[in-house]
C-alpha cells in the first residue's frame, strides 16, 4: 500500500514523525545540550539507516516507512519512562550524578514491543 505513495508523501511522513519524536523528547529530557544534539543523532541515524536500506536492496518507500513507523513506535514506547526522563534530566542540571539509571523492565518491553509492532506494520504496509 505504501509502495504506490509517491515519494514526496513518505518524506513528508518521515519528516513529522522525526518533529514530534524529537519534540517530545525535548520536552520530557529538559537538557540544553540534548535538545541540541538529539535531533542532529536521529536525522543522521535516519540518514544512516535509509542509505543501508537501499544499498540492501529495499526500495526507498520501505525504508521511509521503516524510519517513521519506528520512531512512532519509539515514542510511543517511551511515555511510560517521561517521568523518569525528567527527574533525571532535572537531577543532572542541579549536578548530581548516578552510577546507573534503573529503568524498570516493563518499561523497556513496552518500547521494545511498540516499537517491533511498528516495524512489523511498516513492513507490512510497503509489501
Amino acid at each position: 500500500m505504501l509502495a504506490s505513495v509517491p515519494a514526496g508523501w513518505l518524506w513528508l511522513m518521515a519528516a513529522v514523525a522525526t518533529a514530534v519524536h524529537v519534540a517530545a523528547l525535548a520536552r520530557w529530557i529538559p537538557l540544553r545540550r540534548f535538545r541540541v544534539a538529539y535531533p542532529l543523532i536521529i536525522v543522521g541515524c535516519g540518514a544512516g539507516a535509509v542509505a543501508y536500506g537501499r544499498t540492501e536492496g529495499f526500495t526507498l518507500a520501505a525504508m521511509l516507512a521503516m524510519y517513521a513507523f519506528s520512531l512512532v513506535g519509539l515514542t510511543v514506547g517511551l511515555l511510560p519512562t517521561r517521568k523518569l526522563f525528567t527527574a533525571w534530566a532535572l537531577e543532572m542540571n542541579s549536578g548530581v550524578t548516578r552510577d546507573r539509571y534503573d529503568v524498570p523492565r516493563s518499561h523497556v518491553a513496552f518500547c521494545v514491543g511498540c516499537v517491533s509492532v511498528m516495524a512489523l506494520a511498516a513492513f507490512a504496509l510497503t509489501r
